[in-house]
């Protein structure tokens, strides 16, 4: 049975048309509330959405309606409504009002499920200074000094005295003669003494033996400074001024290298200027 037969003459189904003159009908019938929104009826409040009907608050537009008033959030296609509305869906613009966050790639949708916390990096490497190359320096050490030996010129030695030492030297050199010869000595006749000389065609000189202290000892490292200056060569051992020697060779550029020799091992050798 179709639409027609179940709106025949004398069915007594809602709107039908021999029933439309008769007062107080089903709802429906001309000039009165009728059944909602059935086609060619005046504009009474009806049924939501269907086709034909003007636009009256209602239910959810339907596809081709233009939008109503108030509507429940919108449907793909329609645009936004200028109230506040559910979070949009996939292909509408962005409502005016603030809404949940974005899913990628939309202007304003429902959240996405957060995508799995990438691995935390590796921490970065702690930066280090830079660390001057350890020095592997055997003994007897020899070292020139091409432009000579001047004022403010100092040479530092840092090393370790052997556990069984009895002595080891230190020599300044201008060729072959020795212009600052240093000789501290652990056991002389039962006495320890630095001696200080210098030998020039090849006759050595007078020595020099005082001092207020003895500052090496067997087994332990020390560091070593000697400074030259306009009138001679000053020494210090850990940070403390040992001796003086003035200087026997006036022509101080004529001094080219320096030698290390017997009981200690060496840790670092180097020659700088001082301001």
């Amino acid at each position: 049975m179709d639409l027609s037969d179940a709106l025949g003459e004398g069915s007594g189904w809602p709107g039908s048309g021999n029933n439309q003159s008769q007062g107080g009908g089903w709802p429906g019938q001309t000039n009165n509330s009728g059944w909602p929104g059935q086609p060619s009826q005046p504009n009474n409040p009806a049924w939501p959405g269907q086709a034909g009907q003007p636009t009256n608050p209602g239910w959810p537009s339907q596809p081709g309606q233009p939008p109503a008033n108030n509507p429940w959030p919108s449907q793909p296609g329609q645009p936004p409504a200028n109230n506040p509305t559910w979070p949009s869906q996939p292909g509408q613009p962005p409502a005016n009002n603030p809404t949940w966050p974005s899913q990628p790639g939309q202007p304003g949708g429902w959240p996405s499920p957060a995508p799995a916390p990438a691995p935390a990096p590796a921490p970065a490497p702690v930066p280090r200074f830079p660390v001057a190359p350890q020095q592997k320096l055997s003994v007897p050490y020899s070292q020139s000094l091409p432009n000579g030996v001047y004022d403010k010129l100092l040479i530092t030695i840092e090393g370790t005295i052997n556990h069984n030492a009895n002595k080891f030297t230190l020599d300044l050199c201008a060729g072959r003669d020795l212009v600052f010869h240093l000789n501290p000595r652990f056991n002389e006749g039962g006495r320890k003494v630095i001696v200080r000389n210098s030998r020039i065609s090849d006759k050595w000189g007078n020595e020099e033996r005082e001092s207020k202290n003895f500052p090496f000892v067997q087994g332990r490292p020390f560091e070593m400074k000697i400074l030259c200056t306009a009138s001679g060569y000053k020494v210090a051992v850990d940070g403390s001024h040992v001796l003086e020697f003035k200087h026997r060779v006036r022509d101080l550029r004529s001094i080219k290298s320096f030698s290390i020799h017997n009981d200690l091992t060496l840790k670092n050798v180097r020659v700088e200027n001082i301001p």
